[in-house]
């Protein structure tokens, strides 16, 4: 096969991709090569996440203690970004952006992946450390076209004010785009279909109570939505108790989705829609990894950071004839 050979391509440059070249270079394991979609490194962090948010190693209330070399405490999206920025130039990271993996091929020997930009790599490694985070979860109904537009995956660089709005989610990014919203002068309404939150970190429940009792949002429970409708340019939202009530825009914060299609087609096999890897991220094609979101099924940065320590330590040890060839 032609192509440029590496020892290790890495695939997504979020935190657990970075973790994983940057374990690769404390290792001694060189060249490896990290493919990004986007037009930079950490773009779900730099576009999901909403100026300020809060980014923390606390994951459903628990410490995840780090095991490798990347670490950090809890800060802002900014100083965050900052960091791994940092970490980028101090590993000198061989990072290509604007370069999405059509293919991953395998070979008897080695992977070819090629991408959109007409980049083709060889490598005997691939780890695929692409989050969870591609595609949001849409709601189970549909969406009318006719108020497409008043619908939200995530909160854009500028902020509505003064409009009616309502977020739909029980978890922590679903209370921290609540709690933004409202302090934008937005008269905001949390749906969340359970009786009582039971996902969300003790710092987010403390900020949506205290927003509650300073009359800056409300909250609706056991509130399943079942139907969306056009009104006028608004929308009308229509509950399982039959009410209803119309909103400006509304901002769904229900998660991210397993990218499944792209791991069937490389030959992944799945556990109904869960990737199967073993303690170490690997799939049941040898030597192909995944690392992070994809892996954990949860959206910690330690835990993604962490599982790159792991995945390359078993690399090292497992497939060193590989790696020193």
């Amino acid at each position: 096969m032609s192509g440029e050979k590496t020892k290790i391509t890495i695939i997504g440059a979020g935190p657990g991709g970075i973790a994983a070249g940057v374990e690769s270079k404390v290792a001694g394991i060189e060249p490896v090569v990290i493919l990004e979609k986007a037009k930079t490194p950490l773009n779900t962090i730099e576009t999901l996440y909403h100026k300020g948010k809060r980014v923390d190693p606390v994951y459903r209330k628990v410490k995840v203690d780090p095991i490798g070399t990347l670490s950090f405490d809890t800060e802002s999206k900014e100083e965050f970004l900052a960091r791994m920025y940092n970490i980028i130039d101090k590993y000198n990271l061989d990072i290509r952006t604007q370069n999405e993996v059509q293919k991953v091929i395998r070979d008897s020997e080695d992977f070819k992946i090629i991408t959109s930009s007409g980049l083709t790599l060889i490598s005997p490694i691939v780890i695929i450390a692409i989050g969870v985070f591609g595609k949001p979860v849409k709601p189970h109904y549909p969406i009318p076209k006719e108020v497409k537009d008043k619908i939200h995956f995530r909160v854009s660089k500028t902020p509505p004010t003064n409009e009616k709005i309502l977020v739909v989610g029980g978890g922590d990014s679903a209370a921290e785009v609540a709690c933004f919203l409202a302090d934008k002068g937005n008269d905001v309404t949390l749906s969340y279909r359970r009786e009582k939150f039971f996902r969300m970190n003790d710092v987010n429940l403390k900020s949506i109570y205290d927003r509650v009792d300073a009359n800056k949002l409300k909250l609706k429970m056991l509130s399943d939505i079942t139907e969306l409708k056009p009104a006028e340019s608004r929308v009308e939202v229509v509950f399982k108790d039959n009410t209803s009530e119309v909103f400006d825009s509304i901002y769904y914060c229900l998660g991210g989705i397993t990218p499944q299609g792209f791991l069937e087609d490389i030959g992944v096999e799945l556990d109904g829609k869960k990737p199967k890897v073993d303690e170490y991220g690997e799939t049941n094609i040898e030597r192909l990894f995944l690392v992070g979101d994809i892996k954990e099924g949860k959206g910690s940065i330690m835990a993604a950071f962490n599982s790159a320590k792991k995945t390359i330590d078993r690399i090292k040890e497992k497939y060193k004839n590989w790696i020193h060839k």
